[in-house]
């Protein structure tokens, strides 16, 4: 019987077995098609209820309902370069279908969920609705503290999910969470020294362990 291998010597390691990737490609797709129904639904209903309306007022005018039909991004930002936004949102879905190559973890994969959702709606209204295709309107309805969008921007649920999604990203970054599983941390974020083996240097003053 051959003698276990010295520890630290790196030929076998705890918490390095690979992830499998079916759990966060299956909340992906699923939190991605959920995001996108919810948005698909609240157009059809705001079309169908508050077209030629008055804003309806909500939460005592926390919230207000109020549609319209946006060829730009926030605030008609881009209006006359409505082209351009399709051609963005194709990018964006194809960058994170590269990236889900190496998708192990579950809050990278409802960051990634959330704006794959929220991408597809408001491509969907791009290269559907009036006036043409591929630069078609978005419908929004959704509205903050002011029912005509004048200090915040009229928004739907696929924005909502955009943001949240990114917004999700940035935090998973900024604590070091990867997307294969991983977590980057610094010396400073551990306490103390770990022992040889348990994670990976890294030329920037930070180790890699499996979150």
């Amino acid at each position: 019987m051959s003698a276990a291998p010295p520890a630290g010597s790196g030929t076998a390691e705890s918490g390095t077995v690979p992830r499998s990737r079916r759990k966060p490609l299956t909340i992906l797709l699923c939190l991605a098609v959920f995001a996108l129904a919810v948005d698909l639904l609240t157009k059809h209903l705001a079309l169908a209820e508050l077209s030629d309306r008055e804003p309806v007022r909500l939460l005592g005018g926390a919230v207000y309902l109020s549609l319209t039909r946006n060829s730009g991004a926030a605030w008609s930002l881009g209006s006359d370069y409505t082209f351009i936004f399709p051609v963005i949102a194709v990018g964006v879905l194809g960058w994170i279908a590269w990236m889900t190559r190496s998708l192990r973890s579950v809050p990278w994969a409802i960051s990634l969920g959330l704006v794959v959702g929220g991408v597809t709606g408001n491509l969907l209204d791009r290269i559907f609705r009036a006036p043409g295709w591929f630069v078609g309107h978005v419908v929004d309805m959704i509205s903050v503290f002011d029912p005509y969008g004048r200090v915040f921007p009229i928004f739907n649920v696929a924005d909502s999910a955009l943001v949240c999604g990114v917004l999700l990203a940035v935090a998973l970054e900024f604590t070091g969470r990867q997307r294969d599983g991983s977590r980057i941390v610094t010396d400073k974020d551990k306490g103390a020294d770990v022992g040889p083996g348990a994670a990976e240097e890294h030329a920037d003053g930070g180790r890699r362990e499996r979150a």
